[in-house]
Parts: C-alpha cells; sequence; structure tokens
C-alpha cells in the first residue's frame, strides 16, 4: 500500500492504474468506511482511499479544529483491507491558494442539512470535484447515511458529464441501530445509550407510512415531539421524495425520512428509505 501526500505524486503514482475506484473520507476510519471499501474493491484493480478533513464544508462554529485526525491507525486499517493507495494530503496541497473557484450546486443545498449548514454542499461538491480530477476513477462510493450529500454528488457528476459511476452503499450500523459514524465518539456513555433512539423514531415513521399514512406533517411532528420529549434538540424530521428530496404527493412511492438532531454537544443524522 502506497501512502501518498502530493497531488503530483498522486499523479505519478496512479498514470500506472488506469482503473482505480475511489472511496473519498475524513478519515477516523469506522467500520461503516470499511464496508465501502469492501464494496469498492472487485471494482476496480486499484483501490484508492482518500484522507482529508475539508475546512470549505464545515461551517464558522463546527468542529473543524476538533475532528479527529488519526492517519496512522486509519492507515493501519486500510492495509488490512487491501487498500492500494492512500492519498492524505495536508491542506495547502489541496488548497495552495484560496478557493476562489467553487462548485454551486442546485437548490437542493439549501434545504434539509444546507438550511441548517449554509455552505456545507458548496464545500463538499468542490473538494469532490477536485478529488475526482486528481483521482480520475471511473466509479466512487457514498455511503447513504449523508442521503442528501450522496444526491448532491450523484447530480453532479450527471450535470457536469464525468465519466464516474457514483455508487450508494447503505448505511452501516451498530447492534443497537446507531448509525455509525466519527462524531459518536464525541457522545459521553449516556448520550452513546440514548443515541439510538434517533433511528428508532425512523424506524416508527417507516411503520406508519408503508402501512397507509400520508399525513406526512404529523409523522414529522411526532418524531421530533419524542425526540424532545428525551433531551434532544431536533434540527429537522422530514418526509421526502428519495429521487429530489422535494415534498411528496400522495402518489409518491419511493420515499425517505431524514432527521438532524442534536444530543448533548453532538449533532447525529440518520435516515431510512421507504418504499410502498
Amino acid at each position: 500500500m502506497d501512502i501518498i501526500h502530493s497531488a503530483a505524486a498522486l499523479r505519478e503514482r496512479l498514470r500506472r492504474e488506469p482503473n482505480n475506484v475511489f472511496v473519498p473520507t475524513m478519515g477516523n476510519l469506522h467500520e461503516g468506511h470499511i464496508e465501502l471499501i469492501r464494496i469498492a474493491k472487485p471494482r476496480a484493480a486499484c483501490t484508492v482511499v482518500s484522507i482529508f478533513v475539508n475546512r470549505l464544508q464545515f461551517g464558522p462554529r463546527e468542529d473543524f479544529d476538533r475532528y479527529p485526525r488519526t492517519l496512522s491507525v486509519d492507515a493501519a486499517r486500510l492495509q488490512e483491507v487491501g487498500v492500494d493507495v492512500v492519498f492524505a494530503p495536508d491542506e495547502h496541497e489541496i488548497y495552495p491558494e484560496p478557493q476562489t473557484f467553487v462548485v454551486e450546486p442546485s437548490d437542493l443545498q439549501h434545504i434539509l442539512e444546507g438550511a441548517h449548514r449554509p455552505g456545507h454542499f458548496r464545500g463538499v461538491a468542490t473538494v469532490v470535484l477536485k478529488l475526482f480530477n486528481l483521482v480520475w476513477p471511473h466509479s466512487a462510493i457514498f455511503g447513504k447515511k449523508d442521503y442528501q450529500q450522496y444526491l448532491v454528488l450523484r447530480d453532479m457528476v450527471k450535470q457536469f458529464a464525468l465519466p464516474i459511476e457514483i455508487i450508494p452503499a447503505e448505511t452501516v450500523r451498530a447492534s443497537d441501530g446507531l448509525a455509525l459514524s466519527s462524531r459518536n465518539a464525541y457522545l459521553t456513555p449516556e448520550e452513546r445509550a440514548e443515541a439510538p433512539r434517533l433511528y428508532r423514531v425512523l424506524r416508527e415513521g417507516q411503520r406508519q407510512l408503508r402501512e397507509g399514512a400520508h399525513d406526512y406533517q404529523r409523522v414529522e411532528l411526532e418524531a421530533m415531539a419524542e425526540l424532545a420529549h428525551n433531551g434532544w434538540r431536533p434540527d429537522y424530521i422530514a418526509v421526502r421524495r428519495q429521487a429530489d428530496l422535494q415534498p411528496p404527493s400522495n402518489g409518491d412511492s419511493d420515499l425517505v425520512i431524514l432527521a438532524a438532531a442534536r444530543i448533548g454537544r453532538t449533532r447525529l443524522i440518520d435516515n431510512v428509505e421507504v418504499t410502498r
């Protein structure tokens, strides 16, 4: 396994790897990331993983400075699962000068996560496009826990006619249902015991929709009230169409319930799909 820190060295290494698949990460890897790599490996001769904490996608009061950076541990895990190339640049390597050209996503960037984290998806799309231009993969794997991010990047690739297949991967969960996330490490023991409630309220909403509920606002409000009653601060719980995250009409059959809520100082996101 090669660990590469510069864009020039990455390009040189990949010149002899015309068939590669890409998994972008911010590091602090958990089993969810490893599952993305397991999905990636059979798809190409060379598996490339990036580790880069991208300042552009963090808001001014978010956790950029305290986000866990664990390169040596991550590299050991990646070697165990057979990754071929790890690209771990520093900030100056990705942004050698102020990034004045950016990717401006569609109006999808302004709802749900985008409404609570202005500029987040602009930062995500900009760095991912830059990484795509460095790696030139034929496919890239993204987890569906970040459902809105997946749709933004899927649409970016389509509209820029990039020759890259965006492959979604199902959310990996702990045995109690909590979606795996690097930010779970911020939870206190008491908060960690409470955290699976987020998935439970989503599953309850999923059950109601499968049984024919069409009062989407009631489903949303009941779920938010359940969280608030147990000490959470919900940002949103929303029933939307899977295709574009717009509010559904009664004829829509492929739905997703998305949630973001704070427990203590930690903000968790999750979602469940519903097909009926």
